[in-house]
């Protein structure tokens, strides 16, 4: 692993001249534009499924299922992970969003807005992170083979424990999800490009070898994914721009519960792990996972299931935006806090 790169470094930056320049082809394109959005099979936007394959299969040709066979080292580590971020996370985020949408905001966001921005930050919280984690450990000085198990795990859990999550928390909503939908999104977004990743990684570290396939291929491969979000993020605020002119207080207003969320996860995780005595080197990767998010599949499914301009899409697009600042913040945290 490496250190973190430049595109992934100043991802903010380039977040935000996207919403830009998003705004602007969608003020000067509009119809256009609208022409794209229409591309539809089965509910899914036909570009934008593209542009996010692109952007979740760097991720998945990474990750090295073999680094199972040790599973059994580190258990505690594990353990806590696992409990954080499929039985904790999910519910903690919907509970922030609730309070936050449907309570303390209520004098600003209609109900059916709150509704709206509930089910992207679900979307969030379902989702752990499972690539940016490898930047966040490689910084905190976290285990390098812990990470790996650890993102390899998740997953593994994510392809049965997301749907039923998701399927579970909306139900606090208004919205009745068709499962059939969440099933293929999930099914398209993560299933696909997992086994493809899993296929290619085999192929190219027998054919090339290993050494070829982290230091050679992967560097090469992790611009594509920053350049479909980029491009995805363009193409969802072509269509936002009005309500982001109309409206830029909301941006501020959906960002402040997610950031309280990302904080006390962060929190809650390492303090469990120093509780559970774990070292260090475990306990900050297992920090770092439970509070980062799968950002990538979250923007898919909320799209899929709600539309490029939905509420829901707005606030899981907040969430790329806020998610690399706070993280680089609690690296900090974690290099300061650094215990033997």
């Amino acid at each position: 692993m490496k250190g973190i790169s430049f595109f992934e470094k100043y991802l903010t930056l380039w977040v935000i001249l996207s919403i830009v320049a998003g705004i602007g082809i969608g003020a000067i394109a509009g119809e256009e534009v609208s022409i794209i959005a229409n591309w539809e099979y089965a509910h899914v936007n036909i570009p934008v499924a593209i542009l996010i394959w692109m952007m979740i299969f760097p991720m998945m040709v990474q990750i090295d299922f073999g680094s199972l066979k040790n599973i059994h080292k580190n258990a505690r580590g594990l353990g806590l992970t696992v409990v954080v971020n499929w039985l904790i996370k999910p519910f903690t985020m919907a509970l922030f969003a609730w309070v936050f949408f449907d309570n303390i905001y209520a004098a600003w966001i209609s109900p059916e807005l709150a509704d709206e921005y509930i089910a992207g930050a679900i979307l969030l919280g379902a989702a752990p992170c499972t690539a940016m984690v490898f930047v966040w450990s490689y910084l905190s000085k976290g285990d390098a083979n812990y990470t790996l198990v650890q993102v390899s795990v998740n997953d593994l859990i994510l392809l049965v424990a997301f749907v039923p999550i998701v399927q579970l928390l909306l139900g606090i909503t208004d919205f009745q999800i068709p499962y059939d939908v969440l099933i293929t999104s999930v099914i398209v977004f993560v299933v696909i490009p997992l086994v493809a990743g899993f296929f290619v990684n085999k192929w190219l570290t027998k054919a090339r070898g290993l050494e070829w396939f982290n230091i050679q291929f992967l560097p090469k491969l992790k611009p594509l994914s920053i350049i479909a979000l980029l491009s995805t993020l363009i193409l969802l605020f072509a269509f936002q721009g009005d309500q982001i002119i109309d409206s830029p207080f909301f941006i501020l207003l959906i960002a402040i519960p997610l950031t309280l969320q990302t904080y006390f996860i962060f929190f809650l995780s390492w303090f469990a792990g120093k509780f559970l005595k774990l070292p260090y080197q475990i306990c900050a990767p297992a920090a770092m996972i439970g509070a980062s998010n799968f950002f990538e599949l979250a923007v898919a499914v909320a799209i899929a299931l709600f539309g490029l301009n939905s509420g829901a899409a707005l606030v899981t697009v907040v969430g790329v935006l806020i998610e690399v600042p706070i993280m680089l913040s609690l690296v900090k945290v974690a290099n300061k806090w650094n215990y033997r």
